[in-house]
């Protein structure tokens, strides 16, 4: 497997990873993670980190397709 694609699935698990260590010691309480305006940025950043990877990997599977 092409190296870029190994460190972007990395990626995807790290952040996932990161968002999960977020509730270690808070409830998964949809209503007080919406009062709580930093576990919301650090969570939305996550996942936009996961969005971009796997959006470069979808990218590298269609050259390599090509």
């Amino acid at each position: 497997m092409d190296e870029r694609i190994l460190k972007w699935l990395y990626d995807i698990h790290f952040a996932l990873e990161e968002i999960e260590s977020y509730f270690q010691n808070i409830e998964k309480d949809f209503f007080e993670y919406r009062k709580n305006t930093m576990l919301k940025r650090a969570v939305e950043r996550d996942l936009e980190i996961v969005g971009k990877a796997i959006n470069k990997i979808l990218n590298e599977i269609q050259i390599l397709k090509n």
